[in-house]
């Protein structure tokens, strides 16, 4: 059902779309993620909302993803699914307080015919790939901006900031550093933290976002925008003062979605997909999501990490799309292989999920 805000909102102007091809996705070579944090669907885009730019304005520009879901709680294993078609495991949904190996009978941990790693802990096995590994196969680039990573040179790097093994997982914000080791996904894979000027050179702080943006050249293909735990509406109130919530990342999101859309690269051939890790008290799923091998409920107190929506933007896309089928993590992480005719990760590998190509015109 379409969102009484969407329907104020876009009215008669609005397309709806139940399916379409893969085949239907258009020549997009440049794709930017940002993930805000733990709010449901109504709260963010229903007529209520107190984020009227990100909840009213940003989907009119393009398309919403009406039923949009999250694959579990807590946050990390969110993180986790989107670069990896990995599940929740049971140390991924504590947000990895240790940072250890995923391993099963103190061995590393075996792959399943699915492609899922089997057991438990934090940092997947080499054989474990995430959709990075895949792009530099293709000789395709991506980053991870981190938003505050290295604000305080004593306690974590301005690179591919994370913890020592087996050491605290958990970095509590500052007033200075609102960096958290669980909303980088890349840090807990050793296909990227094992070479070192790998992750050094892709896992950055936002010092050069903006330069980056400036050219085509510049611009990764691949790249995931993770702001701090302030401006991505996690704290309630923030440590420096700011209210946090939804009102802050409406606020940042004001700021830093102009620049991108600005971009070159995005004016060219971009896609912009924003979304949430998670809802905020909402645990079902979408999409027959499967629980894996490793957890009994990939939600902590329910099936999935619930209802959060999405919003696409892109000079492909017709402004005031609404895309009512459903939509997971899994699907998103299918949609970037489809879009760069990648191999499918994990769970991302079941056929009957729904992806980005419902939300594009046919040709």
């Amino acid at each position: 059902m379409i969102s009484r805000f969407v329907s104020l909102l876009i009215g008669a102007t609005a397309l709806f779309v139940t399916a379409a091809p893969a085949s239907a996705l258009p020549p997009i070579q440049h794709v930017f993620i940002i993930v805000l944090e733990n709010q449901d669907y109504e709260k963010i885009f229903g007529a209520a909302t107190v984020a009227p730019y990100l909840g009213h304005k940003l989907p009119a520009k393009g398309a919403m993803l009406n039923n949009y879901y999250a694959t579990g709680h807590a946050s990390l294993g969110n993180y986790i699914t989107m670069i990896s078609g990995q599940p929740q495991a049971n140390t991924t949904i504590a947000d990895c307080h240790k940072y250890v190996d995923f391993t099963l009978n103190g061995a590393p941990a075996p792959i399943d015919s699915a492609g899922i790693a089997t057991g438990d802990g934090c940092v997947y096995p080499g054989a474990v790939k995430t959709v990075t590994d895949q792009l530099e196969a293709k000789y395709l680039t991506w980053r991870g901006y981190m938003e505050d990573m290295g604000n305080d040179h004593g306690r974590e790097a301005k690179r591919c900031a994370r913890p020592l093994f087996g050491g605290d997982g958990v970095l509590p914000a500052t007033p200075t550093d609102a960096y958290a080791y669980r909303h980088n996904p890349f840090i807990y894979f050793h296909s990227i933290i094992d070479r070192d000027p790998v992750c050094d050179t892709n896992v950055v702080n936002f010092a050069s976002l903006r330069r980056d943006l400036r050219q085509v050249a510049t611009t990764a293909n691949y790249t995931f925008i993770t702001p701090n735990v302030c401006n991505d509406g996690h704290d309630v109130p923030c440590k420096d003062g700011r209210p946090g919530g939804l009102v802050t990342a409406n606020a940042w999101l004001k700021v830093w979605v102009p620049r991108i859309l600005a971009a070159p690269a995005y004016k060219k051939d971009g896609l912009l997909l924003i979304t949430f890790d998670e809802a905020g008290t909402d645990a079902t799923a979408c999409c027959n999501e499967p629980t894996g091998p490793n957890v009994k409920a990939p939600g902590y107190y329910g099936p999935g990490g619930g209802r959060i929506g999405a919003i696409l933007l892109s000079r492909f896309i017709k402004p005031g799309t609404v895309v009512d089928a459903p939509i997971n993590h899994y699907g998103m992480l299918r949609s970037v292989e489809d879009i760069f005719a990648l191999p499918y990760l994990g769970y991302a590998a079941d056929p009957a999920l729904n992806t980005f190509a419902l939300a594009f015109p046919p040709p």
